[in-house]
């Protein structure tokens, strides 16, 4: 079977905290005794119009640099005066280009909370979100078994951060409704091929229960698309190739924050 982007990633990520031997209780002392959040999810309810999550994002794995020299603090400031509800930030260096340096410094140049965009494996990556500052953390249902998803769920929640479980079908679903989901994203982009697929996201938003926040990830090009997924009963909408690579970030952004 051909290895996918996703499994080589995985395979580096579960590869790193194979080796980390840090003792669980110190980092859940840490994490508690961290920078109050912000509160992601209740950012995303506050917005009257379709909420954006706007994303620092210097390249990807499949298609190179998208804007590898951006300053993440000029950007979050960028993002806030455009409008947007909260901050998505690449972390993962390998591969994206990210830092936690990236995440702390957007997240001190501006007020919104911030999502830590990253390959989440293990407790103590949850943990660490928390402790470098983010308010929410990634959970991929693809890249976790039910047992991993529920535990990282509970780990959120005990050290008050909000996890948004980013899901592609109705199994996924199943799995992030198990764990007990308040933040559900769907990924329109194949894992596998990478190709977008809009309609995906309007089946599984009619699916997704009325009471969670309901985002849209990945692929949305501008207006049209935003219509489109506010239509579908999405809250919010996570935007990040479409933002860093525009000439006017903040225009754009305003663009899509659609009634």
């Amino acid at each position: 079977m051909t290895r996918t982007y996703l499994d080589n990633i995985l395979a580096w990520h579960r590869q790193r905290v194979s080796q980390d031997m840090r003792a669980l209780d110190n980092l859940v002392e840490q994490a508690m005794h961290s920078v109050p959040p912000r509160g992601f999810a209740k950012a995303i309810q506050a917005t009257p119009h379709l909420a954006v999550i706007a994303e620092i994002k210097r390249r990807s794995p499949s298609k190179g640099d998208l804007n590898a020299s951006l300053d993440a603090a000029e950007m979050a400031r960028s993002y806030q005066a455009g409008g947007a509800s909260c901050l998505s930030v690449l972390t993962d260096e390998n591969h994206f280009g990210g830092s936690v340096n990236d995440l702390q410094t957007a997240r001190d140049a501006c007020t919104l909370p911030v999502i830590r965009k990253d390959f989440t494996v293990d407790v103590r990556d949850v943990l660490d979100a928390r402790i470098m500052g983010a308010d929410c953390v990634l959970l991929i249902a693809a890249a976790l078994t039910q047992t991993e998803l529920t535990a990282f769920v509970q780990m959120a929640k005990m050290i008050d951060i909000d996890a948004l479980i980013e899901v592609h079908d109705e199994p996924e679903l199943e799995m992030a409704l198990e764990a007990g989901a308040d933040l559900v994203g769907v990924n329109q982009r194949d894992l596998v091929t990478f190709a977008v697929d809009h309609e995906r996201a309007v089946r599984m938003g009619a699916l997704i229960p009325s009471d969670l926040v309901k985002v849209a990830e990945s692929g949305v090009r501008g207006r049209a698309d935003a219509l489109s997924l506010r239509s579908a009963g999405y809250d919010a909408v996570l935007v990040g190739e479409h933002l860093v690579t525009s000439k006017n970030p903040a225009q754009a952004l305003t663009d899509l924050c659609v009634d």
